[in-house]
C-alpha cells in the first residue's frame, strides 16, 4: 500500500473509532454529565463537553468562537491532508493519519454539537494529567509525538553526512 493510501486509511479509522466510541459513551452507557463511572484506579469515563482546544485552552461558549476553532481545526485539517498527499515514507503517513483523523472527529463534534464530547480519563488520585479526553485527541498526541520522535531522533542521514562517513 502506498504510504498516502496509508495515511488516508488510518485518518479514516481513527475518525470512525472515534465517532463510535462517542456515540458509545454517550448513548449507550449513558455516561452523566460530569459525574465518573470507575473503571480501574487509574481510569474512569466521563462525559464532558470540550468547548475549547486541548487541555480547555481558548475555550469558547460563544457562536462565533464555536466556529472559529472549527475554522482553525479545519485549516489544520487540510495542511495536513496536503502534507499527507505528499508524503513518501509510511511511518510519517502513519502519523499524519493519525492526526487528520483525530481533527476530523473533532471537527465533526464541534459542526454537529457546538463542542467536543470528551470521556476517557486517566488520573492518579485527584491528579488527572491528561484532562478529559477521547479517541480523536489520542490520535492527534499519538500522531504528532510520533512525527516529533522521527524528526528529532530517527532522521534519515542527509547526503553530506553520507558523503562524509565514506571519506
Amino acid at each position: 500500500m502506498k504510504p498516502r493510501a496509508l495515511g488516508y486509511t488510518i485518518a479514516v479509522i481513527v475518525l470512525l473509532l472515534d465517532q463510535v466510541s462517542k456515540y458509545w459513551a454517550v448513548h449507550s452507557l449513558a455516561l452523566p454529565f460530569n459525574d465518573g463511572v470507575e473503571i480501574l484506579p487509574i481510569f474512569r469515563l466521563i462525559w464532558v463537553e470540550n468547548r475549547g482546544v486541548s487541555m480547555g485552552f481558548l475555550t469558547s461558549y460563544t457562536d462565533m468562537g464555536r466556529w472559529l476553532l472549527t475554522l482553525a481545526t479545519g485549516a489544520i485539517a487540510v495542511g495536513v491532508a496536503i502534507w499527507l498527499w505528499r508524503e513518501k515514507k509510511a511511518p510519517d503517513a502513519i502519523a499524519l493519519g493519525l492526526v487528520m483523523g483525530g481533527a476530523v472527529g473533532n471537527i465533526v463534534d464541534r459542526v454537529r454539537l457546538g463542542y467536543v464530547q470528551d470521556f476517557l480519563n486517566l488520573h492518579f488520585g485527584a491528579w488527572s494529567p491528561f484532562y478529559v479526553f477521547n479517541i480523536a485527541d489520542a490520535g492527534i498526541s499519538i500522531g504528532v509525538a510520533l512525527l516529533v520522535l522521527r524528526a528529532l531522533v530517527m532522521r534519515d542521514a542527509t547526503p553530506s553526512e553520507s558523503n562524509n562517513d565514506q571519506a
